[in-house]
């Protein structure tokens, strides 16, 4: 027990010498031998960087792989934020790692350690006698690359903290209830409640929610086709830039309760050309005999998607009524 509060001590230690991680979240660092990576390159590409819909398909996650027995450039890719280190136990890469998880690993086998050679660093090791071995890995390693991406945009986002109070006046005064982060502002005209985030300037992004409802509620839920008239007839009444639905990559699919309708939306051709991902959803709360309908869309030229795209339906999944 002392051996083993001491060994932790030195961790500590040792961590907090340790440079901070560098490199985008999003950024995924794979150490393994050349030899072994080519067969299996363009399969660990598929499960690793899945593409989601925004205006084009876009990769989630960016792999950059080296061959750390090369040396070189491995001593600063290691720092990342994100790195998969791959091989057998003896590697010295996949050895070091271990070192910090403390307990042997038999092939194949996957673990998960932070701060091997940098802070706030999640290093996956996968220990593997062949590297087909590494394929059936594959699925979990991006699961927990992706829990670890959402967990670090959430704490982004709510730098500036929750906004409850009004969640709790808007659940008080007009039956339903969001939770925003501070620096949302928002407007009503018509019971169209639009919740706003430009920071920093609209020309760079702009993260926008709407809400609404329709009373009664009608028999069936809107299918595809009335979730994209509904998007349609809010934009060019309530949107200070008109939007049309682009329809080349679309997802409809049921919620419980309601259905949800994601794809892209632009701005006219006569217009300034501008574009985006939005996600409109068609939520019912027989309580108050409402059809809600929540759209919320993005702007962000030039600049990766996923992480607001992350945002915004965390706000969404915060919705209540009733």
């Amino acid at each position: 027990m002392v051996r083993r509060l001491t060994l932790l001590a030195l961790l500590l230690v040792v961590g907090c010498d340790l440079p901070q991680a560098h490199g985008d979240a999003n950024a995924i660092i794979v150490g393994m031998v050349e030899d072994d990576w080519l067969p299996i390159e363009d399969r660990v590409h598929d499960q690793l960087e899945p593409t989601i819909q925004t205006v084009t398909d876009e990769r989630a996650y960016r792999i950059q792989w080296y061959d750390p027995s090369q040396g070189g450039r491995w001593t600063d890719l290691r720092k990342f934020r994100q790195v998969l280190v791959v091989g057998s136990a003896d590697d010295p890469w996949v050895e070091q790692a271990l070192e910090v998880h403390g307990e042997p690993l038999a092939a194949p086998g996957l673990v998960t350690v932070r701060n091997v050679w940098s802070r706030d660093q999640h290093v996956h090791i996968a220990v593997v006698d062949d590297p087909e071995d590494l394929l059936p890995l594959l699925d979990e390693v991006h699961q927990r690359i992706d829990e670890q991406f959402r967990r670090h945009t959430l704490s982004r986002m709510f730098t500036s903290g929750r906004d409850t109070i009004l969640a709790d006046s808007l659940r008080r005064e007009v039956g339903f209830a969001l939770t925003l982060p501070n620096v949302y502002r928002y407007s009503v005209q018509d019971s169209v409640f639009r919740f706003r985030n430009d920071n920093p300037t609209p020309s760079e992004r702009i993260r926008e929610i709407v809400v609404t409802w329709r009373t009664p509620i009608p028999d069936t839920l809107p299918d595809r086709d009335r979730m994209i008239e509904l998007r349609t007839d809010l934009a060019a009444e309530y949107y200070p830039q008109a939007q049309q639905v682009l329809t080349h990559v679309e997802v409809f699919r049921e919620l419980d309760p309601g259905v949800e309708f994601q794809a892209s939306w632009s701005s006219p051709e006569d217009a300034w050309p501008a574009g985006g991902p939005f996600i409109s959803r068609a939520i019912p709360c027989p309580d108050q005999d409402r059809l809600y309908y929540l759209d919320a869309w993005l702007y962000s030229p030039g600049t990766g998607k996923y992480e607001y795209m992350i945002q915004l339906q965390t706000i969404l999944d915060s919705f209540a009524c009733g």
